[in-house]
């Protein structure tokens, strides 16, 4: 579809942008159906059309329709105003700062409505960082104010067209990723851009445009400029979208994974062949939960990505400390460090250092201790990890292999497994009596 799109648009293409008119691909030339579409999403355009608004559906669900996949979310622009959208449908509600965006409710699920975007002057910090960016304007400004070309293709129910302002569709033909406008400039405005070329040209499995490539890695430290709290809901979507390993591979490549993970790509840039198979690992498996729709914690993923920082760290300490104590300072110095960089929610953060801290406590299996860790909350995620470990060439001595086998076996085959483990020596006590020849306390 897109190759015979592609033909019939390309001569056409360049004149319409000139004269700020896009690019209309009629119905019968393009695959986006409204059966595909979101119910929801299609109440809201209407609701606006009905009452004298703009609205087109627009983004990555327009992409991903002419892509022929299926979107998870759709997003609708208008040249309504914030207000004036909230007060058609109930139960919405007006989010964010720099700029303002309407959340509208159907049941359990939400969709974005955005005004359109003008052409200012925005407000920017010393790094070139836009700030504020309330100002409104045409479908045609909104579209040169998006990041990348193919996320600026609008879809109209008027005669069911894909209006095309930027190249879009040409970029979607050759499976490039451009940004819009000038690379510096766009990356300055908003570092969080250089995640999202990542994430969705290792997503959609494009290249990076050259110029668009260009700026990535000499201006990556521009990162440690955004809030923690976002760059972790960033590092979610880097990694829960099914394309982890990739997106990994290419964080890497362009030098923005240890703006993210500092302490991790110290280790990683040392060649520590375990690290980077610990977590290459854990991302093929988070692709491979993820495709078959199951559920994936970040708690995990951080466990994974971290695990070499708290290694590093516990290697040094207990050299000096108990181990026990060491383990512990050790997951601290980690998790501080990574602080610094990306948030993590206690929510995640508690399971994390569980499941950190059950590493030692499954391999003390003797006596009670086997029934009793195998009912623990954390205990699948405590065993998977310990499997990742082993699968990254940890030495952990078949441990693993007898946690599968100990939650496959029936209980007296439990029993047994654990009657044959041979516990430490440990000292006698004396329970009672006293020593041949000594005197009772009190005698004289």
């Amino acid at each position: 579809m897109l190759k015979r799109l592609f033909k019939l648009i390309t001569p056409k293409s360049s004149s319409a942008r000139a004269n700020q008119q896009p690019l209309i691909i009629p119905r019968d030339q393009h695959n986006v159906s409204r059966k595909l579409i979101s119910h929801a999403a299609i109440k809201v355009m209407k609701q606006l059309n009905q009452h004298g608004y703009e609205a087109y559906l627009v983004g990555g669900g327009v992409r991903d329709l002419l892509l022929g996949g299926q979107p998870k979310d759709f997003d609708v622009a208008t040249n309504a105003k914030p207000e004036q959208v909230k007060s058609l449908f109930r139960g919405a509600r007006i989010v964010g700062r720099r700029f303002k965006i309407v959340h509208v409710r159907f049941g359990r699920e939400i969709i974005e409505v955005t005004t359109f975007r003008g052409h200012h002057e925005a407000a920017r910090n010393e790094h070139g960082m836009v700030l504020r960016d309330n100002v409104y304007g045409s479908v045609h400004s909104d579209a040169v104010r998006r990041d990348f070309t193919v996320n600026a293709l609008y879809y109209s129910l008027d005669g069911f067209v894909v209006h095309d302002y930027t190249g879009g569709i040409q970029d979607l033909e050759h499976r490039l990723l451009r940004i819009i406008g000038d690379p510096d400039t766009r990356y300055q405005e908003d570092p969080v851009r250089m995640l999202r070329a990542v994430r969705f040209a290792a997503k959609l499995g494009f290249t990076l445009e050259d110029k668009t490539a260009a700026p990535i890695r000499p201006q990556a430290n521009l990162l440690a400029n955004i809030p923690p709290a976002r760059l972790f809901e960033e590092v979610l979507k880097l990694f829960l979208a099914g394309s982890a390993t990739a997106t990994f591979h290419l964080l890497r490549e362009y030098n923005l994974f240890g703006q993210l993970f500092p302490g991790t790509e110290e280790i990683l840039a040392t060649g520590d062949p375990i690290a980077l198979a610990l977590v290459e690992q854990c991302m093929t498996n988070t692709d491979k939960r993820i495709r078959a729709g199951k559920s994936v914690t970040p708690a995990f993923i951080y466990a994974a990505l971290l695990w070499p920082v708290q290694q590093a760290r516990l290697a040094e300490l207990q050299k000096n400390m108990p181990k026990g104590q060491a383990f512990a300072e050790a997951a601290s110095q980690a998790v501080g460090q990574q602080l610094a960089r990306t948030s993590i929610p206690k929510r995640f953060l508690i399971p994390m250092r569980e499941i950190w801290d059950m590493q030692h406590r499954l391999t003390l299996r003797g006596g009670n201790r086997a029934f009793t860790l195998v009912e623990h909350p954390r205990f699948r995620a405590a065993y998977d990890f310990t499997l990742l470990r082993e699968d990254a060439g940890e030495k952990l001595g078949g441990l693993g292999n007898w946690w599968t086998q100990f939650q496959a076996a029936d209980q007296d085959e439990r029993q047994r497994m654990v009657s044959a483990i041979k516990l430490p020596n440990a000292k006698r006590r004396r329970r009672g009596g006293r020593k041949k020849g000594a005197k009772p306390q009190g005698d004289s």
